[in-house]
């Protein structure tokens, strides 16, 4: 399958995002002083829990998408470094179909 320019950017964008906001958000989790994410003897609570759970998977899933829009990304900077892409038809072309008669 191949992805356009702005598909590939925007994946890209999102892992990039991803890592932000989740990051930033485990942290905000763990120095949590409302009462939510610990109990009064420091332990965690279910919400704690739910929300790394949350936070882990988004974290993962964010990333994978993030490596498929890197990676269609670098498929576009080899396309441009080629020529556009044409330089591997143009090799075809150029080879032998068979003995010469």
């Amino acid at each position: 399958m191949k992805l356009s320019r702005p598909a590939s950017w925007f994946l890209l964008a999102f892992g990039v995002w991803s890592w932000f906001i989740w990051i930033t958000f485990v942290k905000n989790l763990w120095n949590d002083a409302s009462g939510l994410a610990f109990d009064p003897a420091g332990d965690p609570t279910a919400y704690f829990w739910v929300h790394l759970l949350l936070a882990v998977t988004s974290f993962l899933l964010g990333t994978a998408v993030g490596l498929i829009g890197l990676r269609g990304v670098r498929s576009l900077w080899r396309k441009t470094a080629d020529g556009g892409g044409s330089g591997e038809r143009a090799r075809e072309n150029s080879a032998p179909a068979g003995p010469a008669r």
